[in-house]
């Protein structure tokens, strides 16, 4: 089975560079990021329309491209979790996490037993199609597939201790935007009950030993949040960066125009 570098580059305390995929259907993607030098990259099943046949598809190039796969489920069911890691999703994150039993329920899909509850089909994409003994390969699954969960609710803020504290969680990334919609405000982190909501859960990663992170397309907060200890950083979308270097190329050539 394929080793999950990501996960043995957060065990060794650094820090890993991400992207969240949400429209681009070619397969070139998953190549271009890695050739940008990217860790990983999410393909989003939440806010993205990607069907099952074109995340597959989209892993499969990943995988060959030595980019770790990773996914963005639009919800915390066992056949949205398991399908996309039999694909090949080399770890999975969740949104919209409220409570613990959410949390206990999202690991026991994403686990083989004894661990879990997911069942087992060796010969897919997450055995690149070689047959492998079932009980290595499950083990090993389970020991190298990421569960990651995102925080954007006031709710899970509440009780983030016992939330990240379930047996098989490895990482919390925070969703900016939707957890300021939670308390009622706009989505500024300088506001402090945003900053001290992030904070609280970055200080209970660290405590737990698990990593914490952020999804946004503005660097200076992830600058910031990284010398606050964040290890998974996800910077922007493909949506976000094809605007960005439109937009800034165009500017440049039609200031030089608006010169002459």
């Amino acid at each position: 089975m394929r080793k999950n570098k990501v996960r043995r580059a957060l065990q060794q305390g650094r820090a890993i560079y991400g992207i969240m995929i949400q429209e681009m259907r070619s397969s070139a993607i998953a190549q271009l990021m890695a050739t940008a030098g990217f860790d990983f990259v999410f393909f989003d099943m939440e806010h993205g329309a990607y069907n099952m046949e074109t995340v597959a598809d989209l892993i499969k190039v990943a995988r060959l491209s030595d980019i770790t796969p990773l996914v963005r489920v639009p919800d915390d069911q066992y056949h949205l979790i398991a399908r996309v890691l039999d694909a090949g999703a080399q770890g999975i994150m969740v949104p919209r996490i409220e409570t613990r039993a959410q949390v206990e329920e999202i690991v026991q899909y994403a686990k083989f037993p004894p661990q879990g509850q997911r069942g087992c089909s060796v010969l897919k994409g997450h055995s690149d199609y070689q047959p492998e003994p079932v009980l290595e390969f499950c083990r090993q699954a389970n020991s190298d597939n990421l569960v990651i969960l995102q925080i954007e609710r006031k709710q899970a803020i509440e009780d983030i201790e016992s939330i990240l504290s379930v047996k098989g969680v490895d990482g919390a990334i925070m969703g900016p935007i939707d957890l300021a919609l939670s308390y009622g405000l706009p989505p500024d982190m300088s506001n402090p009950v945003i900053a001290e909501s992030i904070q609280k859960v970055v200080d209970t990663c660290r405590q737990l030993g698990i990593a914490s992170g952020m999804h946004t397309g503005n660097l200076d907060v992830l600058k910031e949040w990284m010398a606050r200890g964040m290890q998974i950083i996800m910077y922007s979308t493909d949506l976000g960066l094809l605007l960005d270097g439109a937009k800034r190329g165009l500017q440049e050539l039609r200031e030089v125009h608006q010169a002459q």
